[in-house]
């Protein structure tokens, strides 16, 4: 499953982190890394961007760069 497949307040542990070089670096120094905890909090209205709880803030992404970060789905 990646994070754009997730629903509006479940969890998710992130797996793997996808994109190339200059992408990728962005997702890891944002906070997105492997066996991090993250929550989509909101959809916008017409569906793209997503925002999402990691690691105490919230950040907004495209649904296109969502797709690139695969998750294990958690119950909490």
């Amino acid at each position: 499953m990646t994070m754009n497949d997730l629903k509006v307040g479940q969890w998710g542990t992130i797996d793997c982190v996808g994109g190339e070089g200059a992408l990728r670096l962005r997702f890891l120094d944002m906070g997105l890394i492997p066996g991090t905890k993250v929550q989509l909090k909101k959809i916008a209205p017409m569906g793209d961007p997503i925002q999402i709880h990691v690691r105490g803030y919230e950040l907004t992404l495209r649904r296109e760069d969502a797709k690139k970060i695969t998750l294990r789905e958690e119950s909490l």
